[in-house]
């Protein structure tokens, strides 16, 4: 999946694959204060089909008229389980609501909704992993060692 940072992991013998998702989309401005207000109360069949589709740690942010979503994918399938919070009714029914407050970004691709962003880079000091993406050099700033 691009756009997503993957960690295999093994979680009581089975297998699934940790992916860090962060996507974007535009909210009109006179629909703010709504959309603010469908997040405070969630429904709790959306929720709850969010939980079954093995996403975990989610989070949308609001700035300037763009949202940003974080979440992190724990299952094995990711494909399948988006298919399957789609045919939710539930969520289909949010969707209806929360779709009509959205326009996709100015450089999204045909067809697309929220646009996934590429992990440059992540840093985890619980499990010691750290990590950038390219070969970590940024350009015109030197690092020397204080040996």
């Amino acid at each position: 999946m691009s756009g997503s940072s993957i960690v295999p992991c093994i979680e009581k013998d089975v297998r699934w694959v940790l992916q860090r998702m962060a996507q974007v989309i535009r909210l009109s401005a006179e629909a703010e204060a709504e959309y603010v207000r469908c997040h405070e109360h969630v429904w709790p069949e959306v929720l709850a089909t969010i939980a079954a589709c093995h996403i975990r740690n989610y989070s949308i942010f609001l700035r300037k008229g763009v949202l940003f979503a974080y979440f992190e994918y724990h299952g094995s399938d990711y494909a399948t389980d988006m298919r399957k919070m789609a045919a939710d009714p539930h969520t289909q029914k949010w969707w209806v609501i929360t779709d009509a407050m959205q326009m996709p970004m100015e450089d999204a691709d045909a067809g697309e909704k929220w646009s996934v962003l590429r992990e440059v880079f992540h840093f985890d000091p619980q499990v010691g992993v750290g990590h950038r993406k390219g070969n970590g050099h940024v350009p015109g700033v030197s690092v020397e060692s204080e040996a």
